[in-house]
């Protein structure tokens, strides 16, 4: 088998398709790429037992098809340095030797039977269901949620985002039993109905992979998996088992208290009181009056405190409450108004956090539960 391909092209897909590779993998042959020739294509294949990514990329001076592996790191380490130009592969079809070379040098590699290869079974059944969307709706909710998604071993169903899928709309949520984000787009309507939860590291894939320029096609099965497809990659993952937990019981209704403040102000104002928070906790507490909002923190082991004080508005009479320092970072940093809308109800029931005016079509809504202050 010989085959063509430029420098940088075949960098950028190697380099996208690496990042489902595990730093280390049971299996050794899942240390290398699949590479499959046929006619004039090149699929480049990683897999980490679970997921399975396949980028295409178009090839010249092509001779034969077939299939090898070949070392991923070292391949993609080699492109990484390699200037922009014409790479040449000629491969040896019985006893599997690759040698890579370009007019000025040449490398060799040992590549293996791609007969070794695992094989992802894709959601292909009858029950399995399927849409069609732009890649920029897809990332946009994953990016409103993925970071709120668990990492506790012990409550696997929220190691992941949950996809909410209705006819009219789709509904990305993600919670780690401290805060839960819910992002509702009804400007695209699959017109299928179902769910299921996508693992953090397929989040994080698909996310560094995908484009929001291209289409995308989804067809998941919740019993075999989930496939992202487009005209350049094909991404197979396996879904979260278990039943995610009833977001829309969790988000309260009624908070009838709201504290408005200006989201600059408060973000760099928290930011600040953060570093006087005691670590074991990361406790920050809030003073809310009709026209004032006084944020506290101090470590009472270094006998440090820090004190800011913001205009806000509040439709409540006077409260204390405390949060998480990190948390409240973390939700703060995604909203994009100048204002920032608080629905409180008292100092033990969770918050409401909400933009103060949403994007077209969608919908944000943030949940961040309170800690317990015993005095400000």
């Amino acid at each position: 088998m010989r085959f063509t391909v430029p420098s940088k092209t075949l960098q950028t897909f190697a380099s996208s398709v690496s990042k489902v590779i595990n730093a280390k993998n049971a299996l050794t042959i899942l240390n290398n790429f699949l590479f499959s020739i046929s006619g004039n294509m090149l699929t480049i294949t990683a897999c980490d037992g679970e997921n399975t990514l396949c980028a295409r990329i178009l090839i010249m001076d092509v001779e034969g098809e077939g299939e090898f592996c070949i070392d991923a790191r070292r391949v993609v380490e080699l492109l990484r340095v390699m200037p922009e130009q014409e790479l040449h592969f000629d491969i040896d079809d019985t006893t599997l030797a690759v040698e890579m070379s370009h007019p000025d040098g040449s490398y060799k590699f040992m590549g293996i039977s791609g007969s070794e290869y695992p094989r992802f079974q894709r959601a292909t059944s009858a029950g399995a269901l399927s849409f069609k969307t732009a890649g920029s709706t897809l990332l946009r909710g994953l990016e409103f949620t993925s970071f709120a998604a668990g990492t506790d071993i012990l409550r696997p169903q929220m190691m992941g985002v949950y996809w909410d899928i209705k006819p009219d709309r789709l509904i990305f949520v993600a919670t780690d039993t401290h805060k839960l984000v819910k992002f509702e787009d009804t400007g695209f309507q699959p017109g299928v109905e179902g769910s299921f939860i996508l693992p953090n590291k397929s989040t994080n894939v698909f996310r560094s992979v995908f484009s929001k320029d291209e289409e995308v096609t989804v067809t998941f099965d919740p019993a075999q998996g989930v496939t992202f497809e487009t005209e350049t990659f094909t991404f197979d993952s396996r879904l979260v088992k278990g039943r995610f937990p009833d977001y829309t019981r969790v988000i309260p209704e009624n908070n009838p208290f709201t504290l408005t403040v200006n989201r600059h102000l408060f973000s760099k104002a928290v930011r600040r009181v953060s570093l006087f928070v005691d670590e074991g906790h990361g406790l920050i507490k809030f003073r809310v009056t009709p026209d004032k909002l006084t944020i506290k923190a101090s470590d009472t082991e270094y006998n440090t405190t820090g004190v800011e004080t913001l205009s806000s508005d509040f439709t409540g009479s006077d409260m204390v409450i405390g949060f998480s320092s990190s948390y409240l970072s973390e939700l703060t940093a995604v909203l994009w108004t100048d204002d920032i809308m608080f629905k409180l109800a008292d100092p033990s029931r969770p918050a409401v956090i909400l933009p103060t005016e949403d994007k077209p079509d969608t919908r944000l809504t943030m949940l961040l539960m309170p800690m317990n202050v015993s005095d400000f």
